[in-house]
Formats: structure tokens, C-alpha cells, sequence
């Protein structure tokens, strides 16, 4: 069964590398853009654009940076086809002055991610933004702490005083159940007259993929996704579970596939990312993964006691 068109974004580099500093290979990165555009995956966002002064390069791998140079070394050579080239922007945490003209620069798209509460600095870098030439979008982070007349106030701002194309729904903390989905996105469509809806979910619950389904049901016409769920903590939606949903004829599962038995899976041996027990904690109780994060870090023989990681959390 074809699906109504859905813009696939694969984050798999971006939101990866927040659990490993950004640090990733060369190799890697382009075998994981070649994958996205064999694909015909509609974006293939590489990494962040952040700012040296709040990132250090000597801790922060390349792609928390993406200089023009290492995007050029990302992608040179690999036929893009029709995938265009994305990076993602903290409002927060990023310099809209690090940006070159769209003309000089490998990437196509700029998404800044942002709090409701910093939604000016969101608006002020987007519209640099599109004003360079990129194409814009703006995700709006921790959308269960969200308060519905702050988050109307956010969405009405970046309708009219924006260019950007779409509006993502992201569920930073993996908390949100279908019900409460249904009403957010119609919030968004309710406020946003001129922007595409989009969403990014996390899997702290194992709900991204089924949320993302959801989300697509009810109109949302962009979805974040990574390869497998390799992203912050309990990870994302599968891009290649997302594909198979689309059945979307430009797409091919096979260079993705290739890509997770090659270069994903192996990361498991020391990356610890997807449904665990802490990250499903933190869920639950819509609180940042960080703990959960932490206290996967302790020792064997403190690691597994999730009474007491509850207990802590629920405090």
C-alpha cells in the first residue's frame, strides 16, 4: 500500500552523535550519507552547526561543527541524486554568523531546534538563514513540558514571522502516548496556516515508530528518523521500519539495510542506545534522559538495581 508522500529526514549522524560527542570516522559518515541517497531519502542531515565557543573541538567530533570542509569531504563524490543535504542549528547553543551563503555550501536545509522559551533566538537564525538561500525548519524541543497558551504564542511567532517550510513535533523525553499526539498535532495544524507539520519521536517507551505512524495518520507530512533508532538514549524511529511503512516506490530499503549490518549494528558493542529500562524510567515520568544516561554508566554491580533508579527519578 503506497503512502501519501511523507519527506523522510535520516538523522542518523546528527542524533547519533549525541551519544558519542559527534565523534564519528569520515568513512562512516559517508557511507551513511551514500546509504540516505541511494535510498532516496528525502534529507540527510549530517550533523550540527554549533558553536566552538559552547562546544570544544578537542572533546566534539567534527560533525557537531560541520565546517564546510567536512561536509565537502562528507559528501564529495557520492551521487546525492535527489537527497538534499541537511544540518541542525541549537538556537541556544549556535552563532547564525557561522553560516556561508546556501550558494558556497554543500547544505540545502537548516533546521534549528529550539525550546518554546528561546523561540526569538529560533526566529532570528532561521530567517538568516533563508535569507542566505537555505530552506528553513524549525523543531520545537521538549514538547510534553510544553504549556499549550505558550506553545500557541510560539507557533502563531513562527507562522508569521518565518519562511520556513515545516514545524516539527519533537518528544525530546520518548513521554508522549497516542492521545496526547492527536491533540499536540492538532494544535500545530490549528496555528500554522502557511507550515508543514513534521515530528521526531524517541523510543524511551518503544513508541517512536508506532507515535511517527500515528503522527503521518494524522497529517503530519515530514518524519524524522534514524537508522537503527541510533540516536540520544532510547533512540528514534527506525528509518528502515519508517520505509517500510511508506512503501514509498522512490525509496530502496536495500542501501539502508546494507549500511545497519555494516557500520550501525557494530556501534553496539560499545554504544549503549535503544529501549532500556533507566531511559524507559525517564519516560514515563517525562523527564530528561539524563540520569537514565547516567546511571547506564555505573558499575555491573549497580547498573541493574531499577528500583532504585525509579525511586531516585521519582523524587
Amino acid at each position: 500500500m503506497f503512502r501519501k508522500k511523507v519527506n523522510v529526514v535520516d538523522c542518523t549522524i546528527r542524533d547519533g552523535g549525541l551519544m558519542n560527542d559527534s565523534n564519528f570516522d569520515l568513512e562512516t559518515v559517508r557511507t551513511v550519507v551514500a546509504a540516505t541517497c541511494a535510498a532516496g531519502i528525502d534529507y540527510c542531515e549530517i550533523g550540527y552547526r554549533n558553536s566552538k565557543d559552547q562546544f570544544d573541538p578537542k572533546q566534539f567530533g567534527k560533525w557537531r561543527f560541520c565546517d564546510e570542509e567536512d561536509l565537502v569531504a562528507a559528501t564529495e563524490g557520492i551521487d546525492l541524486g535527489t537527497t538534499k543535504m541537511g544540518v541542525m542549528m541549537d538556537a541556544h547553543k549556535s552563532d547564525k554568523n557561522d553560516l556561508l551563503p546556501a550558494s558556497e555550501s554543500v547544505i540545502d536545509m537548516v533546521r534549528v531546534a529550539t525550546y518554546c522559551k528561546d523561540v526569538h533566538k529560533a526566529i532570528d537564525i532561521a530567517q538568516h538563514a533563508d535569507e542566505l538561500g537555505y530552506e528553513t525548519a524549525v523543531n520545537i524541543m521538549a514538547i510534553s513540558h510544553a504549556y499549550m497558551n505558550e506553545l500557541e504564542q510560539v507557533l502563531e511567532l513562527l507562522d508569521k514571522e518565518t519562511n520556513c517550510k515545516v514545524v516539527n513535533i519533537v518528544d525530546s523525553f520518548g513521554a508522549l502516548y497516542q492521545d496526547q499526539l492527536h491533540f499536540i498535532i492538532s494544535k500545530f495544524q490549528m496555528h500554522l496556516e502557511t507550515k508543514a507539520v513534521g515530528c521526531h519521536f524517541h523510543n524511551n517507551q518503544q513508541l517512536a515508530f508506532a507515535n511517527t505512524i500515528e503522527a503521518i495518520l494524522k497529517g503530519c507530512t515530514w518524519a524524522d528518523s534514524t537508522i537503527y533508532g541510533f540516536g540520544r538514549a532510547a533512540g528514534n524511529c527506525c528509518t528502515e521500519l519508517l520505509l517500510g511503512f511508506l512503501k514509498d516506490p522512490n525509496h530502496d530499503i536495500l542501501p539502508i539495510l546494507d549500511v545497519l549490518g555494516s557500520h550501525i549494528v557494530p556501534l553496539k558493542k560499545s554504544i549503549e542506545w535503544g529501549y532500556h529500562i533507566p531511559y524507559m524510567v525517564t519516560g514515563i515520568l517525562n523527564q530528561h534522559p539524563t540520569a537514565a544516561m547516567n546511571f547506564m554508566g555505573l558499575p555491573e554491580d549497580e547498573k541493574y538495581d531499577y528500583r532504585k533508579f525509579y525511586t531516585m527519578a521519582d523524587e
